[in-house]
């Protein structure tokens, strides 16, 4: 159990360590794609020219984010001992639906990628509408709705208080968090996915700490 309760909380930091490096590399590295004075046509050819770099910074932030949240989640969900629908049923399955969709989102970014390339070199504009496609697929899937991340921490967290598993600050926080991630839903709110995604190092990181002084 000890053992468990470990990989659970240096899962959890890992977590928080792949959203550091995802913001951090967006703003430094991947900064142009976000800059509202160039158009979409200069951010693609952008985007091409660091290829590798983009395909290497989705895998981390997606696929990786998306494999080490498996064991997180199993780990979390032995932490309520006493069964119950939502606290050890369904809970952990919003943990895993969310692995299996930002598994997901991220292999359609990195290999549409690849797909786009090609065209670029010969249709620069239907280049650039095909990306679109691509980013409206992945975002739906889990890049910029987090309504099921959401909902997994805002379970996590009301079966916390109920249970008095984990401390009660935290789970507080992750009603914050699982709020946020829900609003994204809502036509107009999908920004509020940057403070679900800041607010969840916080989260990541605190309760990789707990488990692992537990």
């Amino acid at each position: 159990m000890k053992n468990n309760q470990k990989i659970g909380g240096i899962a959890s930091l890992i977590e928080a360590i792949i959203f550091v490096f995802g913001f951090a590399f967006l703003l430094t590295v991947l900064g142009p794609t976000t800059n509202e004075n160039l158009n979409s046509i200069d951010k693609l050819s952008f985007l091409i020219e660091h290829k590798t770099s983009y395909q290497l910074w989705i895998l981390t932030i997606y696929v990786v984010f998306g494999i080490v949240l498996i064991p997180l989640t199993i780990t979390i969900n032995r932490s309520f001992k006493e069964p119950s629908l939502w606290g050890t049923m369904v809970t952990p399955i919003f943990g895993f639906i969310w692995s299996g969709l930002v598994i997901a989102s991220g292999m359609i970014a990195s290999t549409g990628i690849d797909t786009v390339v090609n065209i670029y070199a010969t249709d620069n504009n239907q280049a650039v509408i095909v990306w679109k496609t691509i980013e409206s697929i992945q975002n739906g899937l889990g890049g910029g709705v987090e309504i099921v991340g959401g909902i997994w921490v805002l379970l996590i967290s009301l079966n916390g208080l109920k249970g008095s598993v984990f401390p009660k600050f935290l789970n507080y926080l992750g009603l914050i968090v699982g709020a946020a991630g829900i609003l994204t839903v809502i036509p107009g709110l999908k920004d509020v996915g940057a403070v679900f995604g800041l607010l969840q190092i916080v989260w990541f990181a605190w309760l990789g700490i707990t488990m692992l002084k537990d």
